[in-house]
């Protein structure tokens, strides 16, 4: 069952500043996202240009939400591709684990939307089946009912909204 990863890095970015937080977190949470367990990766560009080694893909409807986006990056997966997962051009601490996990729960359960969870509460990596991918709605997938999957022990992986919340770390 191919599983293919969206990067969502469309957004305008508006209270980080200068450079544009995707284009100085992203190459960090691809190289987290090269580490998983994922066969394609497809980021999502709208508001700023970014540059990957990935497939980059733009979303001129970026500005509706983050399901539009989301929307283009589905529409740009490959047409084995049986289920994405969601992540965050603003998640440089994502664990590569926390996608094997929620993957192994999608596996085990047949569930159409996944979700790691840190104290409890929902956060990314999401994973969407294919089935699901037509009703994600312009708010984005947030509104879609997930099974959570604990991975406190691995860490959340970060949403930087200023730069002053960013300071590069080895690892």
């Amino acid at each position: 069952m191919p599983v293919a990863a969206v990067v969502l890095a469309a957004g305008a970015s508006t209270r980080f500043g200068d450079p544009p937080k995707q284009q100085l977190l992203l190459p960090r949470v691809l190289e987290r996202l090269r580490a998983a367990p994922v066969d394609e990766i497809v980021v999502v560009q709208g508001a700023h240009p970014v540059t990957a080694p990935e497939r980059v893909v733009e979303c001129e409807d970026w500005a509706r939400g983050p399901g539009a986006s989301l929307r283009c990056g589905l529409r740009a997966l490959g047409a084995n591709a049986d289920a994405a997962v969601v992540v965050l051009a603003d998640g440089p601490h994502l664990a590569p684990d926390a996608v094997a996990r929620v993957l192994a729960a999608w596996r085990e359960s047949g569930r159409e939307v996944v979700a790691a969870s840190y104290g409890g509460n929902r956060g990314h990596p999401v994973l969407l089946a294919r089935s699901a991918w037509g009703r994600v709605p312009d708010e984005g997938a947030r509104v879609l009912e997930p099974l959570l999957v604990p991975c406190d022990d691995l860490g959340p992986p970060g949403d930087v909204d200023f730069a002053d919340e960013w300071k590069e770390d080895p690892a």
